[in-house]
């Protein structure tokens, strides 16, 4: 229940900062946020990550209803039994859903982080949540996934 509820924080937060940059900025328009480092500028992106499959809108928000389902589906049947692991797809399943959001009923994705420092895609609050919770998941998977499994196992 704990990781369900980050996920509903995460995407609650995502989707403030989302309508905060839809309300305060045009699009397109840019305002400084960390200096040097990152800008806040107003994007719509109909694709994908770094706007690939650009006008597939709704193929996206089927794909992205689909993962999130099953993103849901194994938090609840504790597909990995350590936290990192159940962090991992709460992360991923905040992604995920906050951008369902905003391609179900807007039909594009807000983005609204863009670096300084490097010539980089804008993103967002749930872009975030995805990269961290697949490098976590990643980590987990290789490090921690067989220890955690033998040991509920042995716990049986």
């Amino acid at each position: 229940m704990l990781y369900y509820f980050l996920s509903a924080l995460l995407i609650v937060i995502d989707q403030l900062v989302k309508f905060w940059i839809r309300a305060n900025l045009a699009l397109g328009e840019s305002i400084p946020f960390l200096p040097h480092l990152m800008d806040l500028t107003y994007v719509q992106n109909t694709g994908a990550a770094f706007s690939s499959f650009s006008g597939f809108t709704w193929v996206l928000t089927l794909i992205s209803l689909a993962a999130s389902a099953a993103v849901a589906v194994l938090l609840a049947r504790n597909f990995f039994p350590g936290w990192p692991g159940k962090l991992s797809l709460s992360l991923i399943l905040a992604g995920a859903v906050g951008n369902l959001i905003d391609r179900a009923f807007l039909g594009f994705v807000t983005d609204m982080f863009q670096t300084t420092f490097m010539n980089f895609a804008v993103f967002n609050v749930a872009d975030i949540c995805v990269v961290a919770g697949g490098i976590l998941m990643v980590i987990y998977v290789l490090l921690f996934w067989d220890k955690d499994r033998g040991a509920s196992h042995d716990a049986s």
